[in-house]
């Protein structure tokens, strides 16, 4: 006898769009964190399930995405437009409903929606190439005028085009405890399909369906979420059993605990940073994991933060400076983000990285290596920091990322010599940046 199907419930709108409208007002009106406050409100549902759970997800990230065009389009009023005639708007333009349905389903006078006619022809009118990059793509006018400076008008469309893609779940197989092939038949035994990464050796892709975080594979610490890019940046540190190595802007721990797998528990991990409370969730994730090596230390945010480590001044045989940055490279995953960054925010956190470059570049051991990152793409950030340490701290060597890498890799990701810029449209990671040095003496 056949079995039958199981069956689907039917989404309950209201509950998922009251969600939606109360994290858009913490997002909008007090400058939450979309993804804090949507933990905070979701936390608090016990009656959704998981798939409206999702559901309310990715219409509020969509809805905050979209929110530069879908205030464009309804014009100078735009910006004080009401949450739910801009969530009407959205699921009217980005969401499959009739504007019918949707003025109807967020009880939102049909004529809040005449914004809608005539859209794209409007658009592709705009005379302006940046501006109507801006629109299309709904982003602030600053940051289209940087990606069009520095790319290119052509190119600064497909990455901004990609930046608007939900980002893939990418997971890195911790292989303290399993191999990259032995997580993919676990996770196909709970019902997760996955593929390998394409570029990192350790990742896999997951179906875009599945909550890893409640998978019991995840709890059994066998693998940690970690974006295709982060990995690649471990990577580049070579890290080898026996090293002493740190992590100078560790965080939540999340490139320590890829050292530590590289180290194979074998050597001391220091990961440092200046905010303890995020030291403490990299300590669970460690346990997790079943990470042994690894010593945090939080420690100053400012000047005085050289006497706080002064004991690991020549000491260490990797450094990883992963920057605090803009996170321009990571607009697809915090969009969010693109309305909170100022104009000035990518120059403000170049003169901080400068100075943590100098800072933490005391610590590498003549022979050593240091691997500076971050999570953002243009120059200032980037390419302008590598350059200053270069001609700021003499021992410091360009180490090439063939090296690091492998030639193999490094070719296809299409490494400058000792540098390397990932983009999503091009690699279909985060956009982060690398440069590797290398201490002479």
């Amino acid at each position: 006898m056949a079995t039958r199907a199981p069956k689907t419930r039917p989404l309950r709108t209201d509950l998922v769009d009251a969600v939606v409208l109360e994290v858009y007002g913490l997002v909008h009106e007090q400058g939450w964190l979309a993804d804090r406050a949507l933990e905070r409100v979701l936390r608090r549902e016990h009656r959704l399930f998981a798939t409206e759970r999702r559901a309310a997800a990715e219409a509020l990230y969509g809805l905050v995405r979209w929110q530069g065009q879908i205030e464009w389009l309804l014009g100078p009023e735009g910006a004080r437009a009401l949450p739910a005639a801009r969530y009407a708007l959205f699921l009217a333009r980005f969401g499959g409903l009739a504007p019918a349905v949707a003025a109807q389903r967020l009880g939102t006078p049909r004529q809040a929606l005449a914004a809608l006619e005539r859209a794209d022809e409007r658009i592709a009118a705009v005379a302006d190439p940046v501006e109507r990059l801006a629109v299309e793509e709904s982003l602030p006018r600053w940051i289209a005028e940087r990606f069009a400076a520095e790319l290119g008008l052509p190119e600064a469309k497909a990455l901004a085009r990609a930046m608007n893609v939900r980002a893939p779940v990418t997971v890195r197989a911790n292989l303290l405890k399993t191999t990259r092939d032995e997580l993919r038949e676990r996770l196909s035994a709970e019902g997760v399909a996955s593929v390998p990464t394409p570029h990192s050796p350790w990742g896999l892709v997951l179906d875009g369906g599945a909550n890893a975080f409640a998978l019991r594979s995840f709890r059994s610490g066998l693998f940690e979420m970690q974006d295709e890019g982060s990995q690649l940046v471990a990577l580049a540190c070579g890290a080898r059993p026996g090293q002493k190595v740190v992590d100078a802007c560790a965080g939540a721990g999340g490139k320590s605990l890829a050292l530590a797998m590289e180290m194979r528990n074998k050597g001391d991990l220091h990961a440092l940073d200046s905010d303890a409370g995020r030291l403490d969730e990299a300590r669970r994730r460690a346990r997790r994991a079943g990470v042994h090596n690894l010593r945090v230390r939080a420690i100053p945010a400012g000047p005085e933060a050289a006497e706080a480590i002064a004991d690991l001044e020549g000491q260490a045989d990797r450094v990883l400076v992963d920057a605090p940055c803009s996170g321009l490279g990571t607009l697809r995953r915090k969009p969010d983000a693109r309305w909170r960054l100022q104009p000035g925010d990518p120059e403000r956190f170049a003169a901080m990285q400068k100075e943590l470059v100098l800072r933490f570049a005391r610590m590498v051991k003549p022979g050593g290596r240091l691997v500076y990152a971050t999570c953002a793409v243009g120059r200032a950030e980037n390419e302008e920091v590598a350059a200053f340490a270069a001609a700021e701290v003499p021992a410091l060597a360009p180490f090439p990322l063939a090296a690091a890498l492998g030639e193999d890799l490094a070719r296809s990701l299409g490494a400058q010599g000792h540098q390397l810029a990932l983009h999503p449209h091009r690699h279909g990671t985060d956009g982060f940046f690398i440069a590797a040095f290398e201490r002479t003496r």
